[in-house]
C-alpha cells in the first residue's frame, strides 16, 4: 500500500483496516512467544521421557512464565523502537535549518565522546580516568574494525590458537564421504567392488540410500551429502593418501581452508553491519545517496567522519536520516561473540556441512543487507547497486548451494520475496539468487538423473513421521491399525523400529549408522511403489494414537527453543570424539590431551545456569524469534522480508533427524549480533533510508 493510495481512502476505513492488521500481527507474534513457552514448559518431561500425559499445573506456571517473560521482552522492543520513532520525530521538528542541525548533530557527537554514561535518557557522571579508559577503547575497538581487513585480521589473531592446537574437528560424514569416493575412485581405476547385493555391504548402505535408487551401471558417489562436498573431501583424502599414506594431512589442509574462509564470511558481513561500506564518505558525489530523493530530509552537515569516527569532526554533505556505522560496544560485543563462543570456534575447523553453510549463510546475510538498506521506493531507479556485492552474491550462493541440499529451497523462496519487496531490482535477484540456484541444482538433477550419482534418500527428511510411527510402535503398538502396519511392512520392520527409538534421534530408525546397526528400514528391499503407501500409514497411525504421535514430535523438537535444554550434540563433540581422538593415523597424537581439556571446559561452562546459555544454539534461536515477532509487531515488511530465512532455518531444525543438534542452528548463532545491530539502527530512523516517505503505514516504528 503506498503513500498515493492511503490519501485516497477515507480516514475511518484506513483507520479499521490499520486496527486489524495491528491486531493480527500481535497475535502471531503472540503465538511466537506461545511456541517458545510451550517448549520450555514441557522441556522437564521430554527429558525425563514422560510425555504430555504427565503434564501438571507446574506445568502450566512456568508456560505462564515463559509466555510472559517472552511477550515481555517483544513488548519492550516494540516499545523502544516507538520511543526512538517519536525521539527521531521532535528532534527533526526542532530542527529549522543546516546551522541548527549541525549544532544538534556536533552536541551527539559530543556526547558520545564526553566523561559521562547515557542510560535510559539519564546523563551518570564517570571519573575522569574511567572515562579516559572508555574513550580510548572505544576509539581502539573502532580502529580495528573500520574495514573487512582489519576484522579479518583481529579474527585471525583471535583463532589462531584453533588451528595450530586443535588441527581439525570432524564426525562421522567426512569419513562416509571420502569412503564414497574412494569406492568410486577404484570403480573408474577397474577394480572390481560389490553393487547390488542383499549381503553386501557398501557405503551407501551406511546412511542407508534405498536400492531401488541406485543405477544399473555401478556407481558409488551419492548426494546423500552433497556431491560437489564429497568429491571436494574426497579428492583431498585421496590425495593425502597418495602422498602421506592417510587422511589426516588432507583434513587438516581441509580445516585451514575452511578457518580462512570463515574468517572471510564473518569480516565481510561485520564490515557491512559495523561501516556501512556503500554510503559516500565525501561531500564530491553526494547526490549517490538514496535520501536526496527526499529534499525535505536534507541536511546539509555532520561532524561524523564514517571513513576515521576517531579522528573527530569533518563536514560531509549528508542526510539527518543517514545510518550512522555502529558504535564501539556493538562492535565488541559483536566482535567477542566471534572470539569467545564454541559455536563459532569450533565450527570454524569443524569439517561438516553445517558449518560451512553456516559462514556462507553469514556473508550472504551481510550482502543482503546492503541491498536492504540501499532500496528506495519514491526514485525511478533504485542505487546501483556495486559489482563486488553482485559477484559475492553469487559466489555466496553457489558456497550454500553446494554444502547443504535444504539451501535452494531457502534461495527460491528469497527470490520470491525479494521481488516482492524490491521488484524495482528484479534482475539483479534473478541474476544473484535464482540463476546459480537453478545452475546448481540443476546440474545436480541432472547428475542424479542420469545415472552418474545417486539421489539422497527422501526418507532423510522424514524424521518427524519416523519417530511419531517409531515412538508409538514402542509405547503403544496395539494402536496401529492393520491397514497402516500391512502399508508399513514392506518398508519397516516395525518390532525393529519399536527397538530402535530414541526420542532425541531419528537415525536409529532409518537404520544409518554402520553394518551391525539393527535394520528397521528395509533399504534392500523397499520400492518406490512402497514408499507412496509410507504418508497414509503415518496418517492412520497418528489419527490412532495422537498423544503418542505428538509426544514424539515435541521430543525431536522442543529443544531447539527451549533455552534451559542442553544440547544433544554439542560443537564440542567435533573436536573431542573417537574419530579425531582414535580413528586416525597421527592427528589423535598431536595434543590428545589439551583437545579433550579445551572441549571439557566447553562442557563445564555450557552447564552454567544463565552463563552457559551464550555457549548453546537454542538461547539465539529463541531470541531471534522474538525479533521477528518484534519486526511484525512494528509492522516492518521488508525487513521481515528479508529476515524469511531465518524462519525457514528454523523449520529445517523441527525437521531434521535430531532433537537440539547444534550445527543446525550455527547460521542464527552466527548473525544474531547483526540482527540486534540493524534493529537498533531502523528504531533510530536508519530504515527511512530505503523505507516510503514518512507517514506512510508500511515499515514505519510506529506502523
Amino acid at each position: 500500500m503506498d503513500r498515493d493510495h492511503l490519501s485516497h481512502s477515507p480516514a475511518p476505513t484506513r483507520t479499521a483496516l490499520a486496527r486489524v492488521e495491528a491486531a493480527l500481527c500481535w497475535l502471531i507474534a503472540a503465538l511466537a512467544c506461545a511456541w517458545i513457552a510451550w517448549c520450555t514448559a514441557i522441556g522437564p518431561l521430554m527429558r525425563a521421557d514422560a510425555g504430555l500425559a504427565a503434564f501438571r499445573w507446574t506445568n502450566g506456571v512456568a508456560f505462564v512464565a515463559m509466555f510472559v517473560v517472552c511477550f515481555g521482552i517483544v513488548w519492550l522492543l516494540v516499545r523502544s523502537a516507538h520511543r526512538a520513532a517519536d525521539s527521531d520525530t521532535r528532534t527533526t521538528a526542532s530542527l529549522g535549518g543546516a546551522a541548527d542541525s549541525t549544532a544538534h548533530l556536533s552536541d551527539s557527537a559530543h556526547r558520545t565522546s564526553a566523561p559521562a554514561a547515557h542510560l535510559a535518557g539519564r546523563t551518570i557522571a564517570l571519573p575522569p580516568r574511567t572515562a579516559r579508559f572508555f574513550a580510548a577503547a572505544g576509539r581502539l575497538t573502532v580502529r580495528a574494525t573500520r574495514n573487512w581487513r582489519r576484522i579479518w585480521l583481529v579474527l585471525a589473531i583471535g583463532w589462531l590458537w584453533i588451528p595450530t592446537t586443535l588441527l581439525v574437528a570432524y564426525g562421522a560424514d567426512i569419513l562416509s564421504q571420502t569412503r564414497e569416493f574412494a569406492w568410486a575412485w577404484n570403480q573408474w581405476t577397474g577394480l572390481e567392488q560389490p553393487y547390488i547385493g542383499f549381503f553386501s555391504f557398501v557405503p551407501m548402505d551406511i546412511y542407508p540410500t534405498a536400492h531401488y535408487m541406485w543405477s544399473t551401471d555401478p556407481t558409488y558417489l551419492t548426494d546423500q551429502h552433497n556431491i560437489v562436498l564429497t568429491v571436494i573431501y574426497g579428492a583431498s583424502a585421496a590425495l593425502s593418501r597418495y602422498l602421506t599414506g592417510s587422511n589426516d594431512a588432507g583434513f587438516v589442509v581441509l580445516a585451514a581452508l575452511q578457518w580462512l574462509f570463515a574468517g572471510f564470511c564473518c569480516a565481510s558481513a561485520a564490515n557491512r553491519f559495523f561501516n556501512l561500506p556503500w554510503i559516500p564518505r565525501t561531500a564530491s558525489a553526494p547526490h549517490t545517496h538514496p535520501d536526496y530523493a527526499h529534499p525535505e530530509r536534507l541536511r546539509t552537515a555532520t561532524p561524523i567522519d564514517f571513513a576515521h569516527p576517531e579522528r573527530g569532526p569533518r563536514i560531509h554533505t549528508l542526510t539527518a536520516h543517514t545510518p550512522a556505522p555502529a558504535g564501539p560496544l556493538a562492535r565488541a560485543l559483536v566482535m567477542l561473540l566471534f572470539l569467545c563462543c564454541p559455536l563459532v570456534t569450533f565450527s570454524t575447523i569443524s569439517l561438516t556441512k553445517s558449518p560451512l553453510f553456516a559462514f556462507a549463510f553469514t556473508w550472504w546475510f551481510g550482502l543482503m543487507y546492503e541491498l536492504y538498506m540501499t532500496h528506495r521506493n519514491a526514485p525511478a531507479r533504485p542505487q546501483r547497486t556495486r559489482p563486488v556485492t553482485i559477484a559475492a552474491l553469487v559466489v555466496s550462493c553457489v558456497v550454500m548451494l553446494v554444502s547443504a541440499k535444504y539451501a535452494w529451497y531457502i534461495l527460491m523462496i528469497q527470490v520470491v520475496l525479494s521481488l516482492l519487496a524490491d521488484r524495482r531490482r528484479w534482475r539483479l535477484y534473478l541474476l544473484t539468487l535464482l540463476l546459480p540456484t537453478v545452475l546448481v541444482h540443476g546440474a545436480i538433477a541432472m547428475l542424479i538423473g542420469s545415472g552418474a550419482i545417486i539421489g539422497g534418500d527422501p526418507i532423510e527428511s522424514r524424521g518427524a513421521q519416523l519417530q511419531m510411527i517409531a515412538r508409538v510402535a514402542q509405547r503403544n503398538p496395539g494402536a496401529i491399525p492393520e491397514s497402516a502396519a500391512r502399508k508399513l511392512a514392506p518398508i519397516f520392520n516395525i518390532d525393529q523400529m519399536a527397538q530402535a527409538y530414541r526420542s532425541e534421534d531419528a537415525d536409529p530408525v532409518k537404520s544409518s549408522g554402520i553394518q551391525s546397526k539393527k535394520v528397521s528400514y528395509r533399504w534392500r528391499s523397499v520400492t518406490a511403489e512402497d514408499m507412496k503407501q509410507f504418508n497414509a500409514a503415518w496418517l492412520e497411525i497418528v489419527r490412532a494414537d495422537p498423544q503418542t504421535a505428538f509426544d514424539a514430535l515435541f521430543a525431536k523438537s522442543y529443544g531447539y527453543f527451549d533455552v534451559f535444554d542442553p544440547p544433544y550434540v554439542p560443537m564440542s563433540y567435533y573436536v573431542d570424539n573417537d574419530y579425531v581422538q582414535q580413528s586416525n593415523t597421527w592427528i589423535k597424537h598431536y595434543n590428545h590431551d589439551w583437545r579433550g581439556g579445551v572441549a571439557h571446559v566447553v562442557r563445564q561452562w555450557s552447564r552454567i545456569p544463565v552463563l552457559g546459555w551464550v555457549t548453546h544454539g537454542n538461547f539465539y534461536v529463541a531470541l531471534t524469534l522474538l525479533i521477528g515477532a518484534a519486526e511484525l509487531a512494528l509492522r516492518r515488511w521488508r525487513a521481515l522480508s528479508w529476515h524469511m530465512p531465518l524462519l525457514l532455518l528454523m523449520g529445517v531444525m523441527i525437521t531434521a533427524p535430531a532433537n537440539n543438534f547444534e550445527r543446525h542452528m550455527l547460521p542464527i548463532a552466527f548473525v544474531f549480533g547483526f540482527m540486534c545491530i540493524m534493529f537498533a539502527r531502523d528504531n533510530r530512523g536508519g530504515s527511512w533510508v530505503h523505507g516510503p516517505a514518512r507517514g506512510t503505514a508500511h515499515d514505519s516504528p510506529r506502523a
